[in-house]
């Protein structure tokens, strides 16, 4: 079956993003996925997209992390499980130096159905930067099997499993105005078979196809107080995730 999660459509046109909330809106900086071969030849490793969020109970925050792009309902039904060799991680600047000053960090163990998700932190990182992550030496917050709710509505509150795209873009008609960023192979790595559209701009078509309708992604989900995060009184976030071996 197909997983629903369109209530809340949060777009950031990026799969590496930092976003600014709670005290302001800003698009810091953000990398296209899928830049090398290796995570082309490795779908898991893909992230598609980062979110961050106020929760509808106030004080609290969501963070949502994206990977395994177009992944079908039925491939989602017949392996829902993330990849047990990678570190996921949510990392928040809570003093606005682009650094990261707590990380949130999900591991997982096993595979399929049966798989289970570990998450450690808010905790300050063992390592900064993009390369050289370590698992933090802390007892998880939150563990148990995928696909469930897990945690405390008062505490950390954690979902890790298959949910439909949120995103919306016509990737065929983005990919004729950056071939460069084409896949190696698929029906994408074609040569662009549109022509440009004097309604809309460039390829784009009007109204518009949103490529990844159908699809599911792995979503990990993660609520919790915001006094957690940060940096002894509300203020900005950055906000921004990695996936590393």
């Amino acid at each position: 079956m197909q997983q629903r999660s369109r209530s809340t459509r949060w777009k950031i046109l990026a799969g590496l993003a930092t976003v600014a909330i709670l005290g302001g809106t800003r698009l810091a900086i953000g990398s296209d996925h899928q830049d090398t071969p290796d995570v082309e030849a490795n779908p898991k490793q893909d992230m598609t997209d980062v979110y961050a969020f106020p929760s509808p109970t106030a004080g609290r925050i969501v963070l949502v992390m994206n990977s395994r792009a177009f992944l079908t309902p039925a491939g989602a039904a017949s392996d829902p499980s993330f990849d047990p060799d990678q570190l996921y991680q949510f990392k928040i600047d809570n003093d606005g130096d682009a650094r990261e000053d707590r990380v949130i960090q999900v591991t997982f163990s096993g595979s399929g159905a049966s798989q289970q998700v570990q998450v450690r932190g808010p905790v300050a990182p063992p390592v900064r930067g993009p390369t050289a992550n370590e698992v933090a030496e802390v007892t998880p917050a939150v563990s148990g099997r995928i696909n469930s709710s897990l945690g405390s509505a008062s505490g950390i509150q954690v979902f890790a499993g298959p949910r439909d795209d949120p995103f919306f873009i016509d990737l065929e008609a983005a990919f004729c105005i950056l071939p460069d960023r084409k896949p190696e192979g698929g029906a994408l790595s074609q040569p662009c078979a549109l022509t440009p559209n004097p309604s809309a701009p460039f390829y784009f078509r009007n109204p518009g196809t949103d490529y990844v309708d159908g699809f599911n992604v792995l979503s990990i989900v993660v609520e919790l107080p915001s006094s957690m995060i940060e940096n002894g009184a509300p203020g900005k976030l950055g906000i921004w995730g990695t996936i590393s071996r």
